[in-house]
């Protein structure tokens, strides 16, 4: 058995982005139809560019995959550019604010920005979700169930999503050009997105990302990088624009007395050991409570405007625009399929870590008898 890891390559307009995730068991049958449906959910959205009007974006499996089921080796996929125009782009020298462009120059010592705003494009993500597609198909198995919404977008925000299972809420979300379960929000959020596109700027917000079915006991609470919270937390925080991550209902939280605050422990037979509210998002100690898991990610607004701020050209050292590139108005519901992935991942890194086994068919066997080794508790 080994880490569940992956990695990702490719630029913006290179010939094509690909990642390789290992450490998946063997036997964990993969629909190519999952990997199809999460890449057209990340592209989908209102307020997104034209780019994802004709790049297809699809995931072509080229090893670790016989026969519909995985074969124990690393999984590779690539993901062609349609635009893969990337030699024949101009050199950029006007830097973006809030964006990787200026200390990415001088980091890398390039005098042409380009070299860096094509990896740190978040077009990068694109190959993230097919790593996540296929970590959702090794979770399915385990009873594990993800969906994700919006809860914010600009200045508008949603009312209280309803108590839903993960998978309805999901579909539910699909409706909405904004992924927002409100109805009137949604109306809301697409009318900032429209004043925004006349105004050549840009808006963030918040998404929600939900797993329903996850066992107790995934993290640890022994070392500080074995927290699944704060990996989560990393992962989040690794989507471009996010800069601020929520385990459940922590922002709140931090201005309430720990009276209402802590989640109540009860015991049924039934049910055996809960809790009576999530507040936690499903965590105590850095370990999974057998609650729903609760992650948000909050996005700054994108630093691509097309009526661009000041800047300085890095050569002259003149006072310029900074440059333009083809970008979105806002990728929040594109934002919270990307954290669906990222999560999707960390899960899975977490049950292969906890559960073990080179195949399927012996991680589900420990996953059951662990499963009943908290029943008897």
């Amino acid at each position: 058995m080994s880490e569940l890891r992956f990695i990702t390559a490719g630029e913006s307009h290179g010939k094509c982005l690909v990642a390789v995730l290992e450490g998946m068991p063997s036997g964990v049958p993969i629909d190519q139809a999952v990997l199809d449906e999460e890449s057209r959910r990340r592209q989908f959205g209102y307020g997104r560019g034209p780019r994802m009007k004709f790049e297809p974006d699809t995931i072509e499996i080229v090893s670790g995959i016989r026969r519909g089921k995985t074969i124990g080796s690393p999984i590779a996929v690539q993901i062609a550019n349609k635009d893969a125009s990337i030699d024949r782009l101009p050199v950029v020298t006007q830097p973006r604010p809030g964006h990787a462009d200026l200390t990415g120059a001088m980091k890398y010592d390039t005098r042409d920005i380009r070299d860096i705003l094509e990896r740190a494009s978040a077009r990068e993500t694109a190959a993230r979700v097919a790593i996540g597609a296929l970590c959702r198909q090794l979770l399915g198995p385990l009873g594990i169930e993800l969906a994700s919404h919006v809860t914010a977008l600009g200045s508008t925000v949603a009312r209280p999503a309803p108590s839903l299972p993960a998978k309805t809420l999901r579909e539910q979300a699909a409706k909405s050009p904004v992924r927002c379960l409100d109805a009137l929000a949604t109306k809301k959020m697409m009318k900032e997105i429209d004043v925004c596109v006349k105004r050549g700027d840009t808006l963030g917000g918040i998404f929600e990302v939900l797993a329903d079915g996850v066992p107790p006991g995934l993290g640890s609470h022994v070392h500080y990088d074995r927290r699944l919270d704060a990996i989560l937390g990393r992962a989040i925080l690794s989507i471009h624009a996010v800069k601020a991550v929520e385990i459940g209902d922590a922002i709140a939280a931090a201005a309430l007395p720990g009276s209402k605050v802590h989640d109540e422990i009860a015991y049924s037979k039934g049910k055996g050991f809960h809790r009576t509210s999530n507040r936690s998002g499903g965590f105590g100690g850095g370990m999974t409570t057998g609650e729903r898991v609760v992650v948000r990610g909050f996005l700054k607004p994108l630093s691509t405007l097309r009526q661009p701020l000041r800047s300085v050209e890095i050569n002259t050292k003149r006072q310029v625009s900074a440059t333009v590139e083809r970008s979105d108005v806002t990728t929040v519901p594109a934002a919270g399929v990307i954290g669906e992935a990222m999560v999707a991942f960390e899960l899975a890194r977490a049950c292969v870590e906890k559960f073990g086994g080179d195949s399927l068919r012996e991680l589900q066997r420990n996953h059951r008898s662990y499963l009943a080794q908290i029943r008897r508790f």
